[in-house]
């Protein structure tokens, strides 16, 4: 089994960004190489902080160490909130600059439940490898040489705190060689992204002031499967919503009333599986009249990335996959309708016969250009009402229940549309020209990527700025998921990247 992964990850490194050799701009490599150990060690400190958003505590004592961290790099920064977790905001004016980027990351992550993981999710661990294919654990104290393919396991460590770490690295460095950078330089830390960032809107309506820039770099998200250094244009909107069937007003004995009592369960299954195709594309009536398709300019972009389907569905060992035969990064364009949980009764161990009184599915739904949160609700309450269910948006009486099939149908807060930029932009082009002179190497323009970012906002409050997404995780870092993790090399490629963007964008 472990040979199949290795010919993926050997067909990855063909195209793989920063394997090993030097920069074009020797000096960021050579400080990089002689401050690794430090720069490493940074991040296991910004690492070992729980940052949960829903912890305010949690949140600030990052927010602290993040104000600290920067302010050595000579950036002013303030802490500011509107009911949630906290957002730094900071800037560092460079003499002579005419131009500014304004780059954002977020430093809060997804809950994490340490049984799950193979070391605890706030104890930094590095492994020679993914836990996936048996990673020995390195002790972090007795490092001699580090290898760029070990990789960091810890929540955040691929999404997002490794670019703070980066950015001031690649500051460092320039510092270091005698460098200033050509633009001045803000910054937007979100510590609410997880969460939906649900005070962000107010944070910007109170501060848009101090974020003007000529463009905005979001820094989060996976880079391309194969490891090529990409730019990104878009993100898909993103809601959750959880839904609850009904069935007996007390567990029932399921030999005694089986076949007699309707099963919550299979009710929500059957509900969950009416919405798609056996292909896996939704059928819902009228839920995609609203989603604009591809440009010509976007089908064209995907054709010219490296096709990975075939390497990453042997990775995964799938024995198939949705879509109809489209690519990963065709399906990534649209909208999408994922089960992300379910909640019936126990199984294995757990399990028992029973008939249970309730089951609830959480369901989340990624949305394309054209599809608005307003629109996506009414297509799919109008669905629900067609399966025969009625719907209500709180728990129904036990009285409600016994009248009709009852659904409670709860939309959770926070959803957004998605967002998508003009590959073409002489912004576009001015950062393309930029990283493929530092190095000599291809970067990629992709369209979409499949997550969500809450960039909308930005373009609502700043219209005129351009606004380009440029991803440094590895595709496998189990974002989101157990043994979230970074390859080193992905952060070096980082510091390289950041340095060479500073460096060259604000020169004519």
């Amino acid at each position: 089994m472990a040979c199949r992964h290795r010919h993926f990850i050997a067909a990855g490194l063909a195209f793989a960004l920063g394997t090993g050799g030097a920069s074009a701009d020797d000096s960021i490599h050579r400080y990089r190489a002689e401050h690794e150990r430090q720069i490493l060690s940074d991040f296991r400190d910004f690492l070992s902080l729980p940052n949960v958003a829903s912890s305010t505590p949690d949140m600030m004592a990052n927010a602290a160490w993040i104000e600290r961290y920067i302010a050595k790099r000579g950036f002013t920064s303030q802490i500011v909130a509107e009911g949630g977790a906290p957002y730094v905001i900071a800037e560092r004016k460079q003499p002579g600059a005419s131009q500014t980027i304004l780059i954002y990351a977020h430093f809060d992550g997804q809950p994490a439940e340490p049984r799950n993981w193979s070391s605890p999710p706030f104890e930094p661990t590095l492994r020679d490898g993914p836990v996936e294919l048996a990673g020995a654990t390195i002790n972090w104290e007795s490092l001699t040489t580090i290898n760029p393919e070990w990789r960091i396991f810890a929540r955040s460590a691929g999404d997002d705190k490794a670019p703070v770490i980066a950015l001031m690295a690649a500051l460092d460095a320039m510092e270091a060689a005698g460098d200033v950078p050509s633009v001045n330089i803000k910054l937007i830390l979100d510590g609410e992204e997880e969460a939906g960032s649900p005070t962000l809107d107010n944070i910007l309506q109170k501060h848009a002031d101090k974020l003007t820039a000529d463009l905005m770099l979001f820094c989060d998200g996976p880079m391309h499967q194969s490891r090529m250094r990409q730019l990104v244009f878009g993100v898909r909107g993103t809601m959750t919503v959880d839904l609850t069937a009904y069935g007996p007003a007390r567990p029932l004995h399921s030999g005694h009333y089986g076949g007699w009592a309707p099963n919550p369960s299979e009710q929500l299954m059957r509900l969950l599986a009416s919405m798609k195709d056996d292909d896996g594309r939704i059928i819902i009536p009228g839920y995609l009249d609203d989603v604009h398709p591809p440009t010509a300019a976007e089908q064209q972009a995907i054709s010219t990335l490296p096709n990975m389907d075939t390497a990453l569905k042997d990775e995964l060992f799938l024995s198939k996959t949705e879509g109809g035969g489209k690519r990963v990064e065709e399906i990534s364009m649209g909208p999408s309708i994922i089960v992300k949980g379910f909640e019936g009764g126990g199984v294995g161990k757990q399990s028992r016969n029973i008939i249970m009184p309730s089951a609830t599915a959480s369901v989340n739904l990624r949305l394309a250009p054209g599809q608005t949160p307003e629109r996506v609700i009414a297509r799919l309450n109008q669905f629900f009402s067609d399966q025969g269910f009625t719907l209500y948006s709180k728990p129904p009486t036990p009285e409600e229940r016994a009248v009709s099939s009852a659904l409670y149908v709860d939309w959770r807060p926070g959803g957004y549309r998605a967002y998508r930029s003009d590959l073409g932009s002489a912004e576009a082009q001015k950062l393309v020209s930029i990283l493929n002179r530092f190095d000599g190497k291809e970067t990629l323009l992709t369209p979409t990527m499949g997550g969500s970012l809450p960039i909308y906002l930005f373009e609502d409050t700043f219209p005129k700025m351009p606004i380009i997404i440029l991803p440094i995780a590895n595709h496998d870092n189990n974002q989101h998921g157990r043994n979230e993790n970074l390859r080193i090399q992905n952060l070096w490629d980082a510091i390289d990247v950041y340095a060479a963007v500073l460096l060259e964008y604000g020169k004519p």
